[in-house]
């Protein structure tokens, strides 16, 4: 069955939702009257990590960005025009499934998810404007539009949200969750890497910092979206009878793990610092870990990070909240603790 638009208001429904998507709800948010209440922790959470790209001085990169060896600014290029296409593309699908929440709560943490998902878009055309003259950045960008291995890289995670577009069901919604999750918790990760491997040696570390505020965010939303699935999932039972939804999760997340570990042989190779194979088993890390925030089992033999260098960086780090790690310099930012959603990670 189609799922329908949710209307704008509903006055004559209750304030708090009977459910996430097919319910009743008046569309009037009162974080007091919500149906999940640790949603406002994570609502809180998420504010929690505000920032802009223009807190950050690129001066220093400017200078260092043509020190770099020719692959390593390839790399650099290529990876900015992924991350470019990921987060252009999240905010315009989030907006598609927001039409379809009943949950005021849900519609709301999605709001702000969106606003980030612009701000870390812009963040690559701060930059590059920082770094490359006029044409350069153009190309970059129209690396993410014609580039067979960036298109075919991504083109797994838009097909499952094309087809929720299409055909807005139950279970086309859980899936089209699932496939955001992947782009949010794996299909950046060989990106990250290869920013933090240039920082662990002195490189660009404002472009480093900033990429990790953007992990952060993304684990933020990772978390959030786990417990979106694991909520709709326990509404509406039937999508796993018989254990099919999950069937299809494990599946979906082996050809994740497949993609994004042809990306890193792609954009990876001859880097120095990076060592290709230990980024496989760190992806297939991650893939346990995301199968974990979903209430499922481990998938593959990766029980411990292989790259412990990347944990100063990364989501091994995120008790420390937002700390520009380059500089160990603590920012006046909420630290997130085991009390407030980073439990599961």
């Amino acid at each position: 069955m189609l799922l329908a638009k949710v209307k704008l208001l509903e006055p004559s429904h209750p304030n708090k939702a009977t459910s996430i998507i097919n319910g009743k709800a008046s569309g009037i948010l009162n974080w007091n009257d919500i149906k999940y209440s640790h949603f406002y922790d994570i609502y809180r959470m998420l504010l929690s990590n505000f920032w802009t790209p223009f807190e950050i001085n690129m001066s220093d990169d400017i200078k260092q960005w043509h020190e770099l060896s020719g692959r390593e600014r390839d790399a650099f290029l290529h990876i900015i025009g992924l991350l470019s296409i990921l987060d252009s593309v999240q905010p315009n699908f989030i907006g598609a499934m927001k039409e379809y929440i009943t949950d005021p709560s849900v519609k709301a943490i999605f709001s702000i998810i969106e606003q980030q998902e612009v701000v870390h878009n812009q963040s690559y055309s701060y930059v590059l404007a920082s770094i490359e003259k006029l044409s350069e950045q153009h190309r970059a960008f129209e690396m993410a539009r014609t580039n067979p291995h960036i298109y075919k890289r991504n083109e797994h995670v838009i097909r499952v949200y094309e087809a929720f577009r299409e055909q807005p069901t139950v279970e086309t919604f859980c899936r089209a969750l699932v496939a955001s999750l992947v782009l949010e918790g794996i299909n950046f990760y060989s990106g990250f890497a290869f920013f933090y491997n240039l920082a662990r040696n002195q490189k660009m570390l404002k472009t480093s910092t900033m990429i990790s505020y953007i992990n952060k965010d993304e684990l933020c939303h990772s978390y959030f979206i786990s417990q979106l699935v694991r909520a709709v999932l326990w509404e509406n039972p039937q999508i796993d009878e018989n254990g099919a939804f999950s069937a299809w999760i494990y599946d979906y997340i082996d050809e994740a793990i497949r993609y994004e570990t042809e990306w890193s042989r792609f954009v990876l190779r001859d880097i120095d610092g990076i060592d290709v194979i230990e980024m496989e088993k760190y992806i297939e890390y991650l893939g346990n870990k995301r199968l974990r925030m979903l209430g499922l089992d481990d998938r593959y033999d990766a029980d411990e990070n292989c790259m412990p260098w990347i944990r100063v960086f990364s989501d091994e780090n995120v008790n420390l909240g937002k700390t520009d790690f380059f500089e160990a310099r603590p920012r006046s930012y909420t630290k997130t603790t085991d009390m407030n959603g980073f439990d599961e990670l």
